[in-house]
């Protein structure tokens, strides 16, 4: 295992998750993608990709669980830069079939891709604050299906997570955007400049 890795992966994560935290406890979390969680995703998502020139998918073989774990949350949070998540998309799956990581990871990355191009996710891990101001699932394509998928890839049902994802958001002082609509054309905006949309 690559020990000095693992701990960069791990402290990536870390900070991630800090930033995050701050932002959440002065409540500047709903207003878009703040900028200070964006210098974070963008310094980490080069990282990321430097890493995975030098050393491929760091999966567990390599750094771990938990150092594999904090890759994928690395990867997950990359949203700045399309070529990187769907490119790890397809490291995710070769992966997944020499048992270096779990299968959940695939289905939220999947997921995410498919949240920003504006298509209807299969897993639903995805959220967002619905016209009710309501922390609900993005669209789910195929929605009868979705706790058999769910399954396939070891989640649980999505009406179980639902709850447990509001509550978390309660707890972190997480609340809709105070102008949804003007919110919503400002992501469109923001997904069209890095090239998520066209």
């Amino acid at each position: 295992m690559n020990e000095v890795l693992r701990g960069e992966l791990l402290a990536m994560a870390a900070e991630d998750r800090r930033v995050r935290a701050e932002l959440a406890a002065e409540g500047s979390l709903g207003d878009g993608y703040h900028p200070r969680m964006e210098e974070v995703h963008v310094r980490n998502a080069a990282a990321l990709t430097r890493i995975v020139e030098e050393h491929g998918w760091p999966g567990r073989s390599l750094v771990g669980e938990d150092g594999a774990h904090a890759a994928w949350f690395v990867l997950q949070h990359a949203i700045g830069n399309p070529p990187l998540q769907r490119r790890g998309l397809q490291l995710l799956r070769e992966a997944l079939e020499r048992g270096e990581i779990p299968a959940a990871q695939v289905a939220y990355l999947e997921d995410r891709i498919c949240f920003f191009e504006g298509r209807p996710q299969r897993y639903g891990t995805q959220y967002d604050w619905d016209e009710n101001g309501k922390l609900s699932p993005h669209p789910i394509e195929g929605p009868e299906g979705v706790d058999e998928r769910r399954r396939s890839v070891g989640l649980g049902p999505l009406a179980e997570n639902t709850r447990r994802m509001r509550e978390e958001a309660t707890r972190s002082g997480d609340g809709p955007p105070r102008d949804r609509e003007a919110q919503e054309r400002k992501s469109l905006d923001w997904a069209r400049s890095v090239g998520w949309r066209e």
